[in-house]
């Protein structure tokens, strides 16, 4: 039996939640290969990461803002 074979054996097998994800994986792996797709998959990470660390920085000033409301510091 090939590697195909016993992949395709193992994948039929599987529930379909995970049959997606599989699908997903092969979605990623094909875009690796193609350079362009892979580098715009690079800045949108990247792109991501710099707005989920900016998150933290504002969830914190927030924090920050509030407890100052609530002592009386400031006022809305």
């Amino acid at each position: 039996m090939t590697v195909y074979e016993k992949t395709i054996s193992k994948l039929r097998r599987l529930p379909e939640p995970f049959v997606e994800e599989v699908s997903d994986f092969i979605d990623f792996l094909e875009m690796k290969r193609d350079n362009t797709q892979w580098q715009l998959w690079q800045l949108f990470r990247e792109s991501l990461e710099l707005a989920e660390a900016g998150m933290g920085e504002y969830l914190s000033n927030l924090e920050d803002y509030e407890e100052r409301l609530a002592r009386g510091e400031i006022k809305w």
